[in-house]
């Protein structure tokens, strides 16, 4: 039986994108960060397949030292979540039914984990989860909806081009050289900050380079190279977010528009490029940032005075304080 006294904390980690390792790793400190006092941790690993696994504390992961060969631990129990109100986990060896749990930290990044489709899983599970919702996750991983959402609320970004796969009328190379200019980055639209994307100067490099990016993704982005520094920008919170220190300087308001522009919750980290003439423009918004040992997230909140421990304890509160408001909801209307 689980302790009465302390929250039963579902970390979710793993998934189908090619970022599973990076979110590995970041699992791997969320986990050490949680306080055993506290709270109960449940270990959730999602193989390549899409299969959830009710991991062991002292195996969930194999080569853990290896960032190139970390992977899940073997011979996890199967589970699956199921929708009802005690978010049951059911063990699918036939051995019954898990303990339900107070919350779940996903800690996926990419495709099937930070675009919105494992937190609608969550909400019809009526469980509370760390971070944004269905909508500002989605928004915030189509780097093309995320720049239109921005741009159409007066935040600058970078000039870009959004192209589809089977799109007649795609504009070629020197189309988008003469609108843009060189060099170009072309990038998948629903990826992480690295994968997929290409730096190009000329057409052959830019015709490999989209091949690569749609290998990713049924949409591309074709972006505008800044001549600029990279700064990246804390935030956490729900209806009042605060920003952290940023990297290099003060860009909190900025970073806190971003994230309020794209309906976002809990959690982000919000990237910039700064100008030689001191003009500030949004790269873009990552709703599940890395939490591994090099990551910003939690290096800034650091240096903001808010420890790796004490930020999480804080992301689980919010999202307790979002799922009571969420259930206290009518979901029945007077006709």
């Amino acid at each position: 039986m689980s302790d009465p006294r302390r929250l039963r904390v579902g970390v979710l980690f793993g998934g189908q994108s090619a970022e599973h390792e990076v979110s590995l790793q970041s699992a791997r400190n969320v986990i050490e960060a949680i306080d055993p006092k506290k709270y109960q941790v449940v270990l959730l690993g999602i193989d390549r397949a899409g299969r959830w696994h009710l991991e062991s504390a002292t195996r969930f992961l194999l080569d853990a030292e290896d960032p190139r060969r970390i992977r899940l631990g073997e011979g996890g129990e199967d589970v699956a979540l199921v929708p009802g109100d005690r978010s049951d986990l059911i063990r699918l060896g036939g051995s019954g039914l898990e303990e339900p749990l107070d919350v779940i930290f996903p800690v996926l990044h990419g495709p099937l984990g930070e675009d919105g489709t494992v937190q609608g899983l969550l909400r019809l599970a009526n469980i509370p989860f760390v971070g944004s919702g269905v909508l500002g996750s989605a928004v915030a991983m189509d780097k093309d909806v995320a720049k239109r959402l921005l741009r159409d609320s007066g935040i600058p970004v970078a000039d870009w081009v959004s192209l589809r796969r089977r799109d007649p009328a795609r504009p070629d190379f020197a189309r988008l050289a003469e609108r843009l200019g060189l060099p170009l980055f072309v990038k998948p639209a629903n990826m992480g900050s690295s994968v997929g994307v290409h730096r190009v100067a000329d057409e052959d490099a830019f015709e490999a380079a989209l091949k690569d990016a749609f290998a990713y993704d049924r949409k591309v982005l074709v972006e505008e190279h800044i001549d600029g520094r990279e700064i990246e920008c804390a935030v956490l919170g729900n209806e009042a977010p605060l920003a952290s220190v940023p990297g290099e300087m003060r860009v909190q308001d900025l970073a806190i528009r971003t994230f309020q522009a794209l309906c976002c919750e809990g959690m982000a980290r919000v990237d910039f490029f700064l100008q030689p003439g001191g003009r500030l423009l949004v790269n873009e918004l990552n709703s599940i940032p890395g939490f591994t040992r090099i990551s910003m997230y939690p290096k800034l909140w650091e240096a903001t005075g808010l420890g790796y421990s004490a930020l999480v304890d804080r992301l689980i509160e919010l999202a307790l304080e979002r799922g009571a408001e969420e259930s206290a909801l009518r979901s029945t209307a007077d006709l």
